[in-house]
């Protein structure tokens, strides 16, 4: 659940200031992905974990709400995950993730792998432990199913992680967190001698992209009003994944993605603010 305080400067440490305004809005990267890429049209199951507290019921009623499969969805016993999110006054955040029921995630259960198995794209984040990404992508992999990562929040990625990862998707400070290069276009270089694809999102600079043996393909950032750029990574991977499924090139899922994430910046919150099929076709 995402616990959202909008005011005029973000506080610096020590520092108390006076918010504007306070949401409560489902998150998480892996759910925002999942509401993403439904709504950019895709069928998806979700693989998760909430707590047995009424964060834990909202979280997967949200799901629900929005046409996802959630019999992959465990209730565990405590409370479910949270992010503290701050909101300055030109939409930037800072975000404390407490993972919660998340921790529980340590591997596959029961029907896990089938649903895995019958999927056009698997979507991992790093907001679960480690062995049950790695179990989930080994699935994929293992199935033949693509599988993209967001390494966030960034951490040392393990080998058997990578080498079952065709597609990773930073932002510019994961990246840098991942190779140790701050500039970008070295950044992304680093990232292919890892993985076979790779995209580097840049926020308002747009998305890099890049894949083993092809040129780099740099798309711009659609210039909008920005609200709230929560999510936004969340919704561009989601729509991505889904243009990409449906067989689209890198170019012009690149595109779709952009002009999704650009949508969803114009709004508050982060499933909330996530465009339907039909909007971001219109755009």
């Amino acid at each position: 659940m995402d616990l959202v305080a909008y005011a005029d400067t973000a506080p610096a440490s020590g520092e108390t200031v006076l918010g504007r305004e306070f949401r409560q809005v489902p998150g998480g990267k892996g759910a925002n992905q999942a509401v993403a890429a439904a709504r950019a049209g895709a069928d998806v199951a979700f693989l998760g974990a909430v707590g047995d507290d009424a964060f834990g019921t909202q979280l997967r009623t949200n799901l629900v709400d929005h046409g996802i499969e959630v019999s992959g969805v465990r209730m565990e016993p405590g409370a479910s995950g949270v992010a503290h999110i701050v909101v300055d006054g030109a939409g930037a955040n800072s975000i404390i993730i407490v993972p919660g029921a998340n921790d529980a995630v340590t591997g596959l259960r029961d029907g896990d792998a089938a649903l895995i198995e019958g999927s056009d794209a698997l979507l991992l984040q790093l907001e679960l432990p480690m062995e049950g990404v790695v179990a989930a992508a080994r699935a994929g992999r293992a199935a033949g199913v693509p599988t993209v990562l967001t390494p966030a929040p960034a951490r040392p990625l393990p080998p058997e992680l990578l080498e079952n990862v065709d597609l990773v998707v930073p932002n510019q400070h994961e990246a840098a967190a991942v190779t140790g290069h701050r500039d970008p276009d070295r950044a992304l270089a680093a990232l292919l001698e890892l993985v076979p694809e790779a995209v580097v999102t840049l926020g308002g600079d747009g998305v890099l992209y890049g894949r083993r043996g092809g040129d780099p393909i740099r798309v711009p950032a659609v210039r909008v009003a920005v609200v709230d750029t929560t999510a936004a990574g969340d919704t561009f991977c989601g729509a991505f994944a889904v243009a990409r499924a449906e067989g689209g090139d890198p170019e012009a899922a690149l595109r779709f993605a952009v002009k999704a994430a650009a949508l969803s910046v114009q709004r508050h919150g982060a499933s909330t603010s996530m465009p339907s099929r039909a909007e971001i076709d219109a755009f």
